[in-house]
């Protein structure tokens, strides 16, 4: 096929699925001011939705599968609850997350709203035959299948070679966000890219740098080194990145002939703290003099097997 012919056909798939997008948007009234005549915008009716099927959903997870403006997302919401119809309170896992829970109202209101679009889909469902509603449905099925497979974001996870900015923007963004009182400078962190027992991790999502870990040697015990500045910009969550760097760096350190990973942590970081838990990082005693550090782990790395996962241990 020429690279004329490409281009055409290229074209003419633009052009039949802008078509098709006019054709659905008239066809389910998307385009009236209101959804289904009511009091409700299409986005507001949507968040509705999306809250009361994911109860406790958080406002980063809303923004991030509706695609929307984080500014936007938080203007509507607010709004949202000045109408006494969504609640917010902050994530006792994450104090930086607001978990969102439909009001009494917010929940009368959605099943008036589902109870109107079941309506006027099954009107035009009704409209046609057996056979045609089942062709329907399965091309629906399949659009959807293709294209949540094409938005699915490319993710690396690499050791970086050098300081670069991406390295330095998400350290201080870490910093700022945990509020951390001890902070390495830009010489110290240039020093751990350097020391080949130590490194720096970034991961990458969509080609940025939206994630973050540090291993830092420890001086004081040879054979252990500490984890550090785990962190993943919340847009970014919900792809694994904080459990892939984590693979990479304790793989690593195991490489390196280390036996055992610290890393410290406090109350209010739940949800961190229940990451380490469940890849195996167990209590320990205080081994720096961290003042913020009230929860001190380690991982025994020196046994994990080829595939990263550790193996049987008497060591509580």
């Amino acid at each position: 096929m020429g690279a004329e012919t490409q281009t055409e056909s290229s074209a003419a798939h633009v052009a039949a699925m802008r078509e098709f997008n006019r054709f659905y948007t008239a066809r389910l009234g998307l385009l009236n001011r209101r959804h289904l005549s009511g009091e409700f915008s299409l986005t507001e009716a949507r968040i509705l939705y999306e809250i009361g099927a994911n109860p406790q959903i958080t406002a980063t997870t809303l923004r991030a599968s509706l695609r929307l403006d984080a500014g936007y997302i938080s203007r509507l919401l607010s709004l949202l609850a000045r109408r006494k119809l969504v609640r917010q309170a902050v994530s006792a896992q994450d104090r930086r997350e607001r978990r969102l829970t439909l009001a009494p109202l917010g929940e009368k209101k959605v099943a008036l709203l589902n109870e109107q679009s079941a309506a006027q889909v099954g009107a035009i469902l009704d409209a046609m035959n057996a056979n045609d509603r089942d062709a329907l449905v399965q091309s629906l099925a399949t659009a959807q299948s293709i294209l949540t497979r094409e938005r699915t974001p490319p993710v690396r996870i690499v050791r970086v070679s050098k300081m670069d900015d991406d390295v330095l923007r998400l350290i201080d963004e870490y910093y700022e966000t945990i509020k951390v009182t001890q902070r390495d400078t830009p010489a110290t962190i240039k020093k751990i890219i350097q020391d080949g027992r130590s490194g720096v991790w970034l991961a990458y999502l969509d080609n940025q740098a939206v994630g973050c870990v540090v291993l830092k040697a420890l001086p004081s015990m040879s054979s252990a080194a500490e984890c550090k500045r785990l962190y993943v910009q919340p847009r970014a969550r919900g792809h694994g990145l904080a459990n892939g760097m984590l693979d990479l760096l304790e793989t690593f350190a195991h490489d390196k002939g280390l036996a055992w990973i610290y890393l410290d942590s406090f109350d209010a970081l739940k949800a961190a703290v229940a990451l380490y838990r469940k890849r195996g990082y167990v209590p320990c005693g205080r081994y720096n003099d961290n003042p913020q550090a009230t929860i001190f782990l380690r991982k025994q790395v020196s046994k994990l097997r080829p595939d990263g996962v550790a193996q049987a241990s008497d060591e509580a």
